[in-house]
């Protein structure tokens, strides 16, 4: 069952991931992070929402060499054809 996790990320790493230069994030793994799941980054910017997200899919997860509880996830940024809107 694919999983879309709803996270906060600040404005620079917001925009490398929009970029396209930044594939990974390193979260503590507090929501069962699995290959497949979804994450619907959205910016957090002075303690607000600032409306943008984006979407992307987690294709590899490891703990290695990272704080105990944190992971790495590999993440691609999915096409906009990829994204299914809620309400349709």
């Amino acid at each position: 069952m694919s999983v879309t996790h709803h996270l906060k990320i600040s404005p620079p790493y917001f925009k490398a991931v929009e970029d396209g230069r930044k594939n990974f994030e390193i979260r503590k793994n507090d929501r069962g992070f699995r290959e497949g799941n979804s994450l619907c980054l959205h910016e957090w910017e002075d303690d607000v929402f600032t409306g943008q997200s984006v979407d992307v899919l987690i294709t590899y997860v490891t703990d290695y060499m990272q704080k105990s509880g944190y992971v790495v996830l590999g993440t691609k940024k999915k096409a906009e054809s990829d994204i299914i809107e809620i309400n349709q």
